[in-house]
């Protein structure tokens, strides 16, 4: 898995925009952040429910973590996607996808 499979697996989703966030690049649908990429460390943020977030960090919690702080609390959960397999990384943008896109 590479930053750029990653990077084409957030924008593949309706209204989806890139944006320069720090140092990384940040995934947007309609002016919501629901990931982040890091191309150098190869890590994606997630937004995820508390639920989500649980069973994602409990799965590899060497590879899979909520972020510091409030950040985590909110749901906010790190992937070191190098190793990890290509299925879960795709369930979880795509769950990160549907909590911040506009309600219908």
């Amino acid at each position: 898995m590479t930053a750029d499979w990653i990077k084409g697996l957030c924008m593949q989703f309706d209204n989806v925009s890139e944006h320069p966030h720090f140092f990384k690049k940040a995934y947007k649908v309609k002016n919501k952040v629901f990931a982040t990429l890091d191309f150098d460390k190869l890590k994606v943020s997630l937004k995820l429910s508390e639920i989500d977030q649980s069973v994602f960090c409990n799965f590899s919690p060497e590879k899979i973590y909520p972020a510091n702080g409030a950040w985590g609390r909110q749901g906010w959960t790190i992937f070191e996607f190098y190793d990890l397999k290509s299925e879960m990384i795709e369930d979880a943008i795509t769950l990160s996808y549907n909590n911040v896109q506009p309600k219908k």
